[in-house]
């Protein structure tokens, strides 16, 4: 079987400042720049990556491939209409002159990208796929567990199929799972029914961890159902995508979504999926601190020989904050904290006027709250020591990154009090020690370690940690979706899990 692969990934926060225009889909950050042709086989080989994890996994049964063009940008507000058509045009003019040769398409998608002029851009892609191949070719596709899957993915292609990890350390898996589930399609000459479901109501970031309950049953259960077989028919697969929630759009939120031999079987699966999901809702919630609040505890805790990490996830570049808030860093210098360190925080200016200091230098700097994030912010107006600076060219070692060669641009580590900060020049969230490690900051040894993530962060520094604070700092991803105006989004969804107010 010959199969035509590509993918676009980008998870869009439509109420973040910042648009991904077609130079963020150009540009290498924690995952490669963007590949047409032969080279986008190679570009994702050895890491987590969808994409990586399904060419490996189809070579090895056999398939061979026809690229057509693959791109990841770095979450943020709304892809701009620009970028979505240069992106698309690459992939569906690819597609029109290889289309006579392939059986099948494969594409890497997140599911949660919004653009200035599509509420759904996976399903509008899809379903350009779907014009260009027509009824009889398979179209399959991988998918984030924080898709917000719509009607229009789901009705353009043959099998969709979402990360069951969070931290997503399965994001290979996933790729090599579609694989073989389009293997067995075209084998067997399968096409299976389908049936999907949207909860009715939003889930946080942070209550989608799959390191605890419920969301950790609720995948083991589904893991359960791939590839078997019931008196009424056979199983292909089923998911359940938890939805990215600082999405303005009619089709936020958590779904269901299963394949199957009948459409009766399909929809069995949906039913009963929907069912524990929704028996869990009020338990898809985690506890909120603020910046003092946080502070005060882990320095009552007293040093433990291991940190406590604090999650600053409402500016969480992983869901659309530009990692440039300051309000942690301020707590911490107001309340003289030492022993702390703090990354990655993004501002180019300050990372390029620390490498024109050099090291060991004091230099002046207003660092960070420089892109809107949080409006009301004002930069950190002081006297930072460099102590290390770097090119920000760094080898991930931790399980989310895996392999992953980490371009944070030209970055620098200053000091004021006690309190280290790693400084870079490209938005990238905190999710692996290397960060902190390239620049002579070991993690471990720190009393109190603030990264910049929500929850990826846990599968490297989880382990390490003696306690883990996720804290409500000022940005654009608000662990609270109450304090959100969404304008779009369909009635009678409740904008928290186990509370009354909707939209």
């Amino acid at each position: 079987m010959k199969i035509a692969v590509g993918g676009f990934q980008h998870e869009t926060n439509t109420f973040a400042p910042m648009k991904a225009d077609w130079a963020a889909f150009e540009q290498a950050d924690s995952w490669p720049g963007f590949q047409s042709g032969p080279p986008l086989l190679t570009a994702c080989r050895g890491m987590n990556i969808p994409l990586g994890g399904f060419v490996s996994e189809a070579q090895a049964l056999g398939h061979s491939f026809e690229p057509l063009a693959w791109c990841h940008a770095t979450p943020s507000g709304p892809v701009t209409q620009h970028a979505f058509e240069q992106v698309s045009n690459f992939i569906l003019s690819r597609l029109v002159d290889v289309v006579g040769m392939v059986d099948a398409v494969y594409l890497d998608l997140h599911g949660a990208m919004v653009t200035e002029h599509l509420e759904d851009g996976e399903g509008a892609l899809l379903q350009s796929v779907r014009d260009v191949i027509g009824p009889d070719l398979f179209l399959v596709a991988s998918l984030d567990l924080h898709a917000n899957v719509t009607t229009a993915m789901v009705d353009a292609a043959d099998f969709l199929t979402a990360y069951r990890t969070y931290p997503h350390v399965d994001m290979a898996e996933t790729g090599r799972r579609t694989a073989r589930v389009l293997d067995r399609m075209v084998r067997e000459e399968l096409r299976p029914a389908k049936a999907f479901h949207k909860a009715d109501f939003l889930i946080p970031l942070t209550g989608s961890c799959t390191l605890v309950d419920p969301a950790a049953s609720l995948y083991v259960d589904l893991a359960a159902l791939d590839g078997t077989s019931r008196d009424s028919g056979y199983i292909l697969g089923a998911s359940f995508a938890t939805g990215f929630s600082p999405a303005d759009i009619g089709e936020c939120g958590p779904s269901v979504f299963s394949y199957a031999e009948t459409p009766a079987l399909a929809q069995t699966l949906v039913d009963h999926l929907l069912q524990d999901v929704e028996s869990h809702e009020a338990d898809f919630s985690a506890k909120i601190w603020t910046p003092d609040a946080a502070i005060s505890h882990a320095l009552s805790a007293g040093p433990s020989g291991q940190p406590i990490v604090m999650a600053d996830t409402q500016d969480n570049p992983g869901a659309g904050g530009n990692g440039d808030t300051v309000g942690i860093l301020k707590s911490l210098m107001a309340k003289k904290v030492s022993g702390a360190a703090l990354g990655v925080l993004f501002d180019p200016g300050s990372a390029a006027a620390a490498h024109e200091a050099g090291e060991g230098t004091d230099v002046r700097l207003e660092l960070g709250a420089h892109t809107g994030g949080a409006p009301d912010e004002t930069p950190v107006a002081e006297t930072f020591r460099v102590l290390r600076l770097s090119d920000g060219e760094v080898d991930a070692t931790g399980p989310y990154y895996d392999g992953a060669r980490l371009s944070l641009g030209p970055t620098a580590l200053l000091e004021v009090g006690g309190v280290k900060i790693v400084v870079g020049s490209k938005k990238v969230q905190c999710a692996d020690q290397a960060m902190f490690i390239h620049l002579g900051v070991e993690p471990a040894k720190q009393d109190i370690l603030v990264v910049k993530s929500s929850v990826h962060f846990r599968a490297d520094f989880g382990p390490i940690a003696s306690d883990v604070l996720v804290v409500a700092s000022p940005g654009p991803n608000p662990a609270d979706h109450r304090t959100l105006t969404y304008k779009n989004l369909r009635p009678g969804v409740r904008l928290m899990p186990g509370t009354e107010e909707t939209s």
